[in-house]
């Protein structure tokens, strides 16, 4: 009797991640600053169809939204550069990056070893091991 049951709740992986809480209220701050300046625009229109005495003072406000949803949607973009700079991705180097730069130092410090060997004196035979000459 159980097997034909669904479960009434299930959890299943969002597709993004939520967007940061200052980006998210800026973008909520432009949503609502837009959508007011669409409805004055769209009652700057209706009024100046009416003939209405309205209608010009109506428009220059409408002017203005539209500069302030300008201003909003701008500060949607720069917000979420900003955040992304500060909090957004980690660098971090892959694996391959690594394995390739612990090659070319191992390769570096051989060709330094290398070098050291061909500077050094060649050693006389008389000096015991461990003993300093007096050069």
């Amino acid at each position: 009797m159980n097997r034909g049951r669904r479960e009434l709740w299930v959890e299943e992986p969002v597709g993004r991640r939520r967007l940061p809480d200052p980006v998210r209220s800026s973008a909520v701050r432009a949503v609502l600053v837009i959508s007011l300046t669409l409805i004055q625009a769209m009652m700057a229109y209706l009024l100046t169809l009416a003939g209405s005495w309205l209608a010009f003072p109506v428009m220059l406000t409408a002017v203005g939204s539209t500069v302030a949803a300008t201003w909003a949607a701008l500060d949607v973009w720069v917000t979420r550069q900003v955040w992304n700079q500060r909090y957004g991705v980690v660098s971090e180097p892959s694996s391959t990056a690594r394995h390739l730069r612990r090659e070319r130092r191992r390769a570096r410090r051989a060709a330094r070893e290398a070098a050291r060997i061909r500077q050094r004196p060649p050693r006389s035979g008389h000096a015991g091991a461990g003993e300093l000459s007096q050069v």
